[in-house]
């Protein structure tokens, strides 16, 4: 066990940080909203519970949601443009006050790359510090999968997309901060592990993470101390 001081002096001294998205990042699942928006919601948000809970492996989970949704490109178009993703309080101010430190922000996720790169684009991080699962669409724009040679399409691919960051950039020190059960088993490789459960509490990871948080006005506090 790491002591408290130990995790909030790591977290201080990190070269880079990497935020899970959804649920993290921005108060939706995106899984979901697209799921609702598509009018499949109520079976959808079930599979995401229990592939969030560990039950299930990931990329079956995310194989199986996405046939029931089959979302076109135009459908993802509009839900960005109509119900675009609500940016969770505190994350903007968080991400602008690590980019003034040149701590490297990255955003991981299980999500899809057209809705985080819009998210990312709010928080002035760039669409090469985005790793996500990128969906294929036939010339028509109908559906046709997803490219399921992302890492991050696996189970333990959070984990896998921290270690080739450590390996491509020597970054000494990486905080992983996140929601749910993915997020917290890329640590180890990252360094420290923060839950998150400002927007929903998962409690496999607040009973499992040696530092909780429910707002990042925490965070915060600590990069002014």
């Amino acid at each position: 066990m790491v002591s408290h001081s130990e995790l909030r002096k790591l977290f201080c001294s990190a070269d880079a940080v990497c935020f899970d998205v959804d649920s993290t990042v921005i108060r939706e699942e995106g899984i979901d909203e697209l799921a609702k928006f598509c009018g499949v919601e109520d079976a959808v948000s079930e599979m995401t519970r229990r592939a969030m809970g560990g039950a299930v492996p990931f990329k079956a989970a995310l194989t199986e949601r996405l046939a029931l949704i089959q979302p076109s490109r135009e459908q993802v178009q509009r839900l960005i443009a109509e119900h675009p993703p609500h940016l969770t309080p505190g994350i903007r101010e968080l991400v602008s006050r690590l980019q003034e430190r040149n701590v490297q922000v990255f955003l991981i996720s299980g999500g899809f790359r057209s809705i985080v790169e819009h998210v990312a684009s709010k928080l002035n991080i760039p669409p090469t510090n985005v790793f996500a699962n990128r969906l294929k669409f036939y010339f028509n724009g109908e559906y046709a999968g997803f490219d399921e040679m992302q890492p991050t399409a696996e189970s333990g691919g959070k984990g896998k997309v921290i270690k080739l960051l450590k390996e491509k950039f020597h970054f000494k020190k990486i905080v992983m901060i996140g929601d749910g059960a993915t997020d917290m088993e890329a640590c180890p490789p990252a360094d420290v592990f923060i839950g998150f459960g400002g927007n929903v509490i998962r409690q496999q990871v607040k009973d499992n993470s040696e530092w909780y948080i429910t707002d990042f006005v925490e965070l915060l506090g600590e990069l002014e101390e």
